[in-house]
């Protein structure tokens, strides 16, 4: 029986109509490969703009408008804290109010951390660890990035724990923390206020300073940071002061909130 009609390449011999050729698999895949390709040319191209993207200069360039930022609102901080004193010299110069309700006001500015705070104090001081660091005692594992730096959790369980063992006032970095104050991290960067820092972080609180040891001793999220101190070699620090004073909040006292779109 003759298979002609049917080989590869000879329909244009028979009576039926030619069949179209046949293309192969690898050749669309190689097409394919190459638009792909070209688009993802295009696109680096696009995104570059005539700048190299294998540097880290986008990071620095960040960076340094972060820090501009910082010194920017530190200016303002400053300039805000000048400007109230001024408002309230004149102010008290012509207030009509009574000696009463002056001594009133004073109690309830010292309250708000908005008036210098002279007093004892202790200041704590935490620190990332060596990157180098290994584990120091047996039965711990080697450590990961994340066991070598400070956190939010940190520095928050040090300002909770002096709040709650009776402190007056409390100054994070040279910034007096109010009742608004978050302090809030970013990568291995405090950021309070609207000001950036980097460590080591200095807590200073103003009131008993066995009272407050005792507090930061109690403190279950203290004890657990001491394990990586004592494994991992995390930078901690209690230093009696003496008596200092902590600087007024010198920031705005208004409340930002979110606000439904109409």
């Amino acid at each position: 029986m003759s298979n002609s009609a049917d080989s590869p390449g000879m329909g244009s011999m028979g009576s039926g109509p030619a069949r179209t050729p046949r293309v192969k698999p690898v050749r669309i895949l190689t097409v394919a490969v190459f638009a792909l390709a070209g688009l993802i040319f295009f696109t680096s191209f696009n995104t570059a703009k005539g700048t190299d993207i294998r540097t880290d200069a986008s990071l620095l360039k960040l960076s340094d408008l972060i820090q501009e930022r910082s010194r920017k609102n530190k200016e303002l901080d400053e300039s805000n804290a000048t400007l109230r004193g001024n408002v309230e010299s004149l102010a008290e110069s012509d207030d009509g109010s009574t000696g009463a309700q002056d001594e009133k006001l004073a109690a309830l500015e010292k309250n708000a951390g908005t008036q210098k705070l002279t007093g004892k104090a202790i200041t704590v001081t935490l620190n990332d660890a060596p990157p180098n660091a290994t584990a120091k005692l047996p039965g711990y594992p080697e450590p990961q990035p994340d066991y070598l730096v400070i956190h939010q959790q940190d520095l928050q369980a040090v300002v909770n724990a002096l709040w709650k063992g009776g402190a007056q006032g409390i100054k994070v970095m040279d910034q007096r923390l109010i009742s608004t104050s978050a302090v809030r991290c970013v990568g291995n960067t405090l950021i309070l206020q609207g000001r950036v820092y980097s460590p080591p972080y200095k807590i200073t609180a103003v009131g008993d300073p066995d009272a407050l040891q005792k507090a930061l001793a109690a403190s279950p999220a203290i004890q657990n940071y001491m394990v990586y101190v004592n494994v991992y070699g995390l930078g901690w620090k209690v230093a009696e002061d003496g008596t200092v004073t902590l600087p007024g909040y010198s920031g705005t006292v208004d409340l930002h909130y979110a606000k439904p779109v109409e």
